[in-house]
């Protein structure tokens, strides 16, 4: 691991992805999308505070259990400015995905369990099939092969 001196405040783009393990696209994505900030130097160089680290850390959390980053950038906007997540943000906000997460699981669990029905027909246009009309929400106007036809047809001028 690298270490960085302490007497220095700023890191590099390099040195903030070596120390995070982030790839440096992805650090500038993060920047581009709102999520962590630089400062540029006279040469046009980027700069990092040290809490950026952490910035980064919580970001590669959250997204590793499948957090996206819309709501991480919100998340991360309730924090004061240059305040590194602590420990307590990261339980708070945890603890108010875990519901949703919950619910992602239960989602996949469903579609995992069904599977192997899908597989067995192949064509994906079964009247209920729970990949290509989950819950059913096309039964009420027409079954999945009928909805490919329709579909044609409102594109061909039919």
């Amino acid at each position: 691991m690298h270490r960085i001196p302490e007497k220095i405040h700023e890191l590099t783009v390099g040195q903030l992805s070596a120390r995070s393990g982030a790839a440096v696209s992805a650090l500038h994505f993060y920047e581009a999308k709102g999520l962590i900030r630089s400062r540029r130097t006279s040469g046009n160089q980027r700069r990092y505070t040290r809490d950026t680290l952490r910035r980064v850390a919580f970001i590669r959390a959250a997204q590793r259990v499948g957090i996206p980053l819309a709501t991480i950038r919100e998340a991360l906007a309730e924090l004061p400015e240059e305040r590194t997540p602590t420990r307590d943000d990261w339980a708070r906000l945890s603890e108010a995905w875990r519901s949703e997460l919950d619910e992602r699981i239960r989602q996949l669990n469903r579609l995992r369990d069904h599977l192997t029905d899908c597989i067995g027909c192949g064509c994906l246009s079964l009247e209920g099939c729970v990949l290509s009309n989950p819950d059913d929400v096309f039964g009420e106007r027409l079954t999945g092969s009928r909805l490919m036809a329709e579909s044609g047809r409102k594109n061909s001028g039919d």
